[in-house]
């Protein structure tokens, strides 16, 4: 069963004097393992589909699954603990809590899901390991760089074990070394643990790492190749 399923997907909006299509009739498949890549420009729809693919927006037309769970058929309840428990979200601006150090920033999707102590402990320490943030794990965001800040950001989405992470923009804003090791991250936990990687961005370099590369303009999205 597919991780991730959209079928004729579109997204409109109404301004005062005419429609605005965001997205036309998508359709999309992710598979455990998949490492999918999406270019487009600036205002094509990336993030729309994102946000979409995560269920924080609801479609204008077609459907969306989650682990074979059509979305328009759960309450707004039951949409955010499915999002909470299979997916992780890495945004382009971090979106850390600036009182909260490192550690606690990846603490807390274990808090919202009820992980007991010791366990959340464990998975914290664990992935802050597995991203090389042991020794600034006290540190508050405002102490920490970019790259950093990127990588307790991918923590954070690691370590609820979803199935699928969105990344939009994940080596926005990070030098060039500090972005590959980003990408190497994922990759990483893409080919050991099979989790399903959808990133957009505007960095072409990311595209090499792609097992699937699509393109988005004008929110229309095409799959143009299979990579590596």
């Amino acid at each position: 069963m597919s991780i991730i399923k959209a079928e004729g997907v579109s997204k409109s909006y109404l301004s005062q004097v005419e429609e605005i299509i965001a997205l036309k009739e998508a359709n999309l498949t992710i598979e455990a393992g998949d490492f999918v890549v999406i270019n487009g420009p600036s205002g094509s729809g990336k993030t729309t589909l994102l946000n979409l693919l995560a269920g924080i927006d609801k479609a204008t037309k077609g459907e969306l699954y989650i682990n074979g769970l059509a979305l328009s058929s759960l309450s707004d309840k039951e949409n955010t603990l499915l999002r909470r428990d299979k997916v992780g979200l890495v945004f382009q601006s971090f979106e850390l809590i600036p009182v909260l150090s490192a550690w606690e920033n990846v603490e807390y999707p274990l808090l919202l899901q009820k992980v007991n102590k010791s366990e959340r402990k464990k998975r914290v320490d664990k992935i802050l390991k597995q991203v090389g943030l042991e020794e600034v794990k006290d540190n508050l965001p405002s102490q920490l760089s970019g790259g950093q800040k990127q990588r307790v950001a991918i923590a954070r989405a690691l370590v609820t074990d979803p199935k699928v992470v969105l990344a939009d923009e994940p080596t926005a804003s990070l030098d060039t070394k500090t972005g590959k090791g980003i990408i190497k991250l994922m990759l990483d936990l893409n080919q050991t643990k099979e989790v399903a990687f959808i990133v957009v961005t505007h960095d072409l370099a990311i595209n090499d790492y792609a097992k699937r590369l699509l393109k988005i303009q004008d929110g229309v999205l095409k799959e143009v190749g299979i990579g590596v």
